[in-house]
């Protein structure tokens, strides 16, 4: 008799992560930039990754987004081994990453940024060209559709805010299939108010079932749209936790190193002038 026959739900097969390293490195001569380095990431989840400055989080971006191939280690896209020789390699297999500071080109127009090189095109053979006015519109919908409101899709991107252009960055990936965004320090550059523009879109990313890699050294921006937390320290991965496992108070410890400033504070108590 089966499952099915005896009432008994049969087990499910739990779906593979998005993008998983597993015991991933990767070395640059005698350099050592990522040591032993395992991530899952999967669909419909924030998955933050936080480090201080000299962490490795530049390597790893460039790891999964294409640049540099694993030197040992496993890299999975839905459960099956890849190598890619680029970064157009990553784009196709739905792996978009936006660069903190690649993002947009600031004199081009809203518009010309949303498609940034894939514009519709109309006519044929000589006389084919950009499609403009359904360009414009794509562009005016989709933005939308993330909850954008662009006042002109023709004004120059430089004219908005840096939340607003890293959000144009965000609706560009998602309208071209992105199954996988990584996000390189999205609000190291922002203040308060456009910090939470750019968070909300990372949330509005997540909810349409997109698997997001936020890259930051920020845990309180972390935490306010992080479903799993890894903490990479000095080219590993030293802690691994989802939502319910930490609060607030033990990210923001970690990433301080509390027992190292525990250890600082004491020295600099003993070398106190009398």
């Amino acid at each position: 008799m089966s499952a099915t026959e005896s009432g008994t739900p049969e087990p499910t097969t739990p779906e593979p992560a998005a993008v998983e390293l597993d015991g991933v490195g990767r070395t640059f001569g005698n350099v050592i930039a990522l040591r032993d380095v395992s991530l899952r990431v999967r669909a419909g989840e924030v998955t933050c990754v936080l480090g201080d400055n000299g962490a490795g989080k530049s390597t790893l971006i460039k790891t999964l987004a294409g640049v540099h191939p694993p030197t040992s280690g496993t890299y999975r896209v839905a459960g099956e081994p890849v190598t890619f020789g680029s970064p157009r390699d990553a784009l196709a297999a739905g792996i978009a990453t936006v660069y903190q500071d690649l993002a947009t080109v600031p004199l081009m127009s809203v518009w010309r940024n949303f498609f940034l090189g894939s514009e519709p095109r109309k006519g044929w053979g000589p006389w084919r060209r950009i499609d403009v006015a359904r360009a414009k519109e794509v562009a005016r919908t989709e933005l939308a559709a993330m909850g954008i409101d662009v006042r002109d899709v023709d004004q120059p991107v430089g004219t908005l805010s840096g939340g607003e252009r890293q959000a144009v960055a965000i609706a560009r990936a998602v309208y071209f299939g992105a199954k996988v965004l990584i996000l390189d320090e999205p609000t190291s550059a922002l203040g308060v108010k456009q910090s939470g523009v750019v968070l909300k879109y990372v949330a509005q990313a997540r909810e349409r079932g997109i698997a997001v890699v936020l890259i930051t050294h920020n845990p309180h921006h972390a935490f306010l749209v992080g479903d799993h937390f890894f903490l990479l320290n000095r080219g590993r991965m030293t802690q691994d936790w989802t939502r319910e496992q930490v609060t607030l108070d033990e990210l923001v410890a970690a990433m301080a190193g509390g027992a190292e400033l525990d250890t600082l504070a004491h020295e600099l108590e003993g070398i106190r002038r009398p």
